[in-house]
């Protein structure tokens, strides 16, 4: 059995910086990167985002072997036994940690059929099926109005093909925009090719011949020459469970990133902490939460003891729109909106209890420190407070 000081579980962004995150104060532990994907460690937002503007793709690459880290690709962990401090791959191959780190991010959540006929968009051999697929195929359907399905859905359609979007509701974004917003993106889409069908329930996918027939409970049926799936993920905390860690909602992690056993820590999309900012646990799966947290719990490996409290921002690109946003986005909260042109540019801050839980900075750069101070502001908060705040 190889002992390391270091060992961490997961080969996403916050495994990378964990890596950079140990290294900045010990340079000689030994660090060992197991991930069940075959490729090492990359960037994860630009699959659906700038990797469908020509992008090259060794841009992507995050280097972790050489922050002196050993990688081991394509196994999955499959045992820790906490006691022996110890971890078990499906290969066989065993490993001694002194601190061990939780960043296994999370499942992808499926629809109950269609299994070989949906592709659920994640990772970067996704990427590869799908760009392979839109080099020779014309007509795509995508389920799901959200965060990836929305991406996707623009990044087809900006590349020539045919897209039609499908949601369970009323269209791009409806669950963090204002109805009237959510209206203006349908047609923004609508103009830029992308038919939506809204407030439907996809019922099933089949392969008919070479085409992909996919049943809507309307009754309706639409055929495709391939077909995306953008429905969210589940926090992977199978491991976690298995050693008794705390769990609701991901690993519950203290304000030094260590589960309810000391020498194991977790961070990324499994990881569910505590905010003081927002006065509550969030779990965030988003790429700057799991770089700054992952550096956070490889900094508190190697001994830093700091607290993370730090409540970050995440982004989006919808053809020629954009946004940064930063804390909780829901369209069930009070919304004061400070436009500067309407759905064009502009602030959207969202209160609840009389104060600012998120910002959103509608093609509006280079502010999330002041919508972070936004955030912070003591109760109550008034409308009037808030227009004009974030020029």
């Amino acid at each position: 059995m190889k002992n390391y000081r270091y060992l961490i579980i997961g080969g996403g962004m916050s495994a990378d910086a964990a890596v950079e995150g140990i290294r900045e104060l010990d340079s000689e532990g030994t660090i060992l990167v197991i991930s069940s994907e075959p490729d090492p460690p990359y960037k994860r937002p630009p699959l659906s985002k700038s990797l469908w503007k020509k992008t090259p793709l060794d841009k992507i690459w995050l280097d972790t072997a050489g922050k002196k880290a050993d990688v081991l690709l394509d196994q999955r962990v499959t045992k820790i036994d906490k006691d022996e401090k110890s971890v078990t791959t499906d290969a066989g191959n065993e490993f001694h940690y002194d601190k061990l780190l939780l960043a296994t991010g999370g499942k992808r959540r499926k629809l109950p059929f269609g299994e070989d006929a949906i592709l659920y968009y994640r990772t970067l051999e996704d990427f590869k099926k799908l760009h392979e697929m839109s080099d020779s195929k014309k007509r795509f359907g995508v389920i799901g109005s959200g965060f990836i399905g929305s991406e996707i859905a623009a990044a087809l359609a900006m590349n020539g093909k045919e897209v039609v979007l499908f949601d369970i509701g009323p269209g791009i974004g409806w669950n963090v925009f204002p109805d009237e917003m959510t209206e203006y993106l349908n047609e923004y889409y609508q103009q830029k090719g992308v038919e939506i069908v809204t407030n439907v329930k996809v019922t099933n996918v089949e392969r008919t011949g070479g085409h992909y027939k996919l049943s809507l409970n309307s009754g309706q049926s639409y055929e495709f020459d391939g077909i995306v799936a953008g429905v969210g993920i589940m926090p992977d905390t199978e491991l976690a469970e298995a050693l008794q860690l705390k769990v609701d909602n991901g690993v519950h992690v203290n304000e030094f990133l260590q589960t309810s056993d000391p020498d194991i820590y977790a961070a990324g999309d499994v990881a569910n902490f505590y905010n003081s900012l927002l006065g509550r646990r969030i779990r965030v799966e988003h790429a700057d939460n799991a770089t700054q947290m992952g550096k956070a719990a490889g900094r508190n490996m190697a001994g830093a003891d700091e607290k993370y409290d730090y409540l970050p921002f995440f982004y989006s690109d919808l053809f020629d729109l954009g946004y940064e946003a930063v804390g909780l986005l829901d369209a069930r909260c009070e919304l004061v909106e400070d436009w500067q042109q309407k759905f064009e540019k502009g602030v959207l801050y969202y209160l609840e209890d009389n104060r600012v839980r998120g910002v959103l900075l509608w093609n509006v750069w280079d502010k999330v420190d002041q919508a972070r101070e936004v955030i912070g502001m003591a109760a109550p908060v008034k409308k009037e407070m808030l227009i004009g705040k974030i020029a």
